[in-house]
């Protein structure tokens, strides 16, 4: 694997932050002076000649940044099995006094009974994690419980919703992770996550990103009193990984919406390339020396490291054909696909709740959590890609697309391009030009 591989390393990354900025006025006062080169009027027969003049420049006393008091904007989708604790914890919220506010508070009661799959819940936390306000969608939908900071106080009401949407433009390159430069550049997290369902099909961002590689997104932002509360749709973006540039439209026909690229193209693939978001890889497909036998035995799937509980996705469109424990596999998940596709996940610690054999799943479902189970040396996923229940490698194989835009639907599509890409290539133009 190239040494400039980037293992994308999320969680960690987004809570990284410098204390302490100095200002660029600080670099010129300690440099205390300028250079300014005049280039002196010359006849057509004389060489120019070049004059250097130095003057000192009165400039101010560079001022400290305190970031102590910047906001921190997260936002969380509620998954199935969620708690009040684990949907806190994934919040940032490390407030004790919140926490026990709403646990016990009788104005928070909406949060215990209605922690419902999908709800999007936003929190603005100090970098120490204390709670200043929180938003929780009423299950009316145009209500929300808000509990907000006030002097030293906690107060939990209930406010309609009127929110502003509004089409923010921005770009980032990568320098450590997709969700680090995302913060960098002030970007929500759950719009990095939506690039990587975007072009995960294209891209593998668990080995394929690399130093230097950047995007450019268009996508909306909910404002609730003229304050950001939850980010929406990413409506375009650009990709350029290793010098390929993708390109995604969003775009709706016959009631429904998905990516596509410029010339009509769709971008979802049948099946994702990776049921984790992000993770490495321990074990390729192919041969391999066993772990546990010590003798060197074919792999027929692939090893993703990852800690215990973390969620794992149906890669594709699916029903359960087996849910339970088999062998080696420890708890395993095999989903039957269209055609003659199948997936199966081992290793698991848990199951979706609710899930059994014959269950519905939808591509990018939450189905499993990964584990330590049956033959494993600690926790991972073992995720097998089957064609006519014969492992393949899932890296390997040209994945099928889905339908592209239809013809009748083409002049409306290319409208919708023609008024998105201009603000793509703004942006990118920007970018380049603040770097160079």
């Amino acid at each position: 694997m190239q040494e400039n591989v980037i293992l994308a390393q999320a969680d960690s990354e987004r809570l990284i932050r410098q204390r302490w900025i100095y200002g660029s006025v600080g670099i010129l006062s300690a440099l205390g002076m300028a250079a300014a080169i005049a280039v002196a009027p010359v006849g057509k027969d004389e060489a120019p000649t070049l004059e250097t003049v130095i003057q000192d420049l009165a400039l101010d006393n560079a001022r400290l940044v305190n970031l102590d008091s910047t906001p921190f904007l997260r936002e969380e989708r509620i998954a199935r099995g969620d708690t009040l604790g684990t949907l806190l914890s994934r919040l940032g919220i490390r407030d004790n006094e919140a926490i026990r506010f709403l646990r016990n508070d009788p104005g928070t009661r909406a949060l215990h009974q209605q922690l419902a799959p999908g709800k999007t819940v936003m929190a603005e936390t100090s970098q120490d994690g204390e709670l200043r306000r929180l938003v929780f969608p009423i299950n009316s939908g145009d209500v929300a419980l808000v509990v907000e900071r006030k002097g030293d106080e906690l107060v939990a009401s209930e406010q309609a919703l009127r929110f502003e949407k509004r089409t923010l433009i921005k770009a980032a390159e990568i320098r450590s992770s997709l969700f680090g430069a995302s913060d960098a550049s002030d970007i929500p997290d759950s719009v990095a996550t939506q690039l990587a369902e975007i072009f995960g099909g294209d891209i593998d961002f668990h080995r394929d990103l690399r130093k230097g590689d950047r995007f450019s997104v268009v996508y909306e932002m909910n404002y609730l009193r003229g304050r950001a509360t939850s980010s929406g749709r990413v409506l375009a973006a650009e990709f350029v990984n290793n010098g390929k540039a993708l390109q995604a439209v969003y775009f709706e026909q016959d009631g429904k919406g998905a990516y596509y690229t410029s010339d009509g193209k769709s971008l979802k693939k049948a099946f994702l390339r990776s049921p984790l978001e992000f993770s490495r890889i321990s074990s390729s497909f192919g041969m391999r020396l066993h772990p546990i036998q010590q003798k060197y035995r074919a792999h027929q799937g692939i090893d993703y490291v990852a800690p215990t509980g973390t969620k794992v996705r149906a890669v594709g469109d699916a029903t359960v054909e087996f849910i339970g424990k088999q062998g080696g596999y420890g708890n395993l998940l095999v989903l039957r696909h269209h055609a003659n596709y199948s997936t199966a996940y081992g290793h698991l610690s848990g199951f979706a709740s609710g899930l059994r054999k014959g269950s519905r799943v939808s591509q990018g479902d939450i189905v499993a959590f990964v584990g330590s189970t049956g033959a494993s040396t600690g926790p991972h996923l073992h995720y097998e890609f089957r064609v006519n229940n014969q492992q393949v490698n899932p890296l390997a194989i040209a994945l099928p697309t889905a339908v592209p835009i239809a013809a009748n639907q083409m002049p409306r599509f290319q409208a919708q391009v023609q008024a998105v890409m201009p603000q793509l290539a703004l942006v990118r133009q920007s970018q380049l030009a603040a770097k160079y």
